[in-house]
């Protein structure tokens, strides 16, 4: 994905314009990444959860006990999004930091079940606030 594809990704997330089926593992990290790197008005981890919320609702999503806005993987994204960050140059494009984590094993949407079971992470509380792993910690 090049840095024009990535603005325009980011910028149709957050004007809700951004079509469902684009809404994808990926499209989360670009967005993510783009927050971080161009967008210091921006707290992604304060900010992040009401955007995500506004954008699922703006698409006919619902934000409940059991489906749309989940906190425990979006503060966990956000939080291996800047770990990787912070092993790249600090001028790095977004593109770049993109691929560089489609690279790694952030890539595989999977890679959450690494440190929660799946019980605990797709249960409510997980969705609802932060929950601590329950296999392995965060690499921090």
């Amino acid at each position: 994905m090049t840095d024009d594809e990535i603005d325009a990704l980011a910028q149709g997330f957050c004007a809700c314009t951004l079509p469902k089926q684009r809404w994808t593992h990926g499209a989360h990290f670009a967005t993510a990444l783009w927050l971080i790197r161009t967008r210091p008005d921006v707290r992604p981890e304060r900010d992040m959860p009401d955007m995500i919320r506004r954008y699922n609702e703006s698409v006919g999503g619902v934000n409940s006990d059991s489906s749309g806005y989940h906190e425990t993987i979006t503060q966990a994204s956000l939080h291996m999004a800047r770990r990787l960050l912070a092993g790249l140059p600090d001028d790095v494009t977004p593109a770049t930091a993109y691929a560089a984590l489609m690279a790694s094993p952030l890539g595989d949407k999977d890679w959450l079940f690494t440190y929660w079971s799946r019980n605990v992470l797709m249960a409510s509380p997980a969705r609802l606030a932060w929950v601590e792993p329950d296999l392995t910690p965060l690499p921090a």
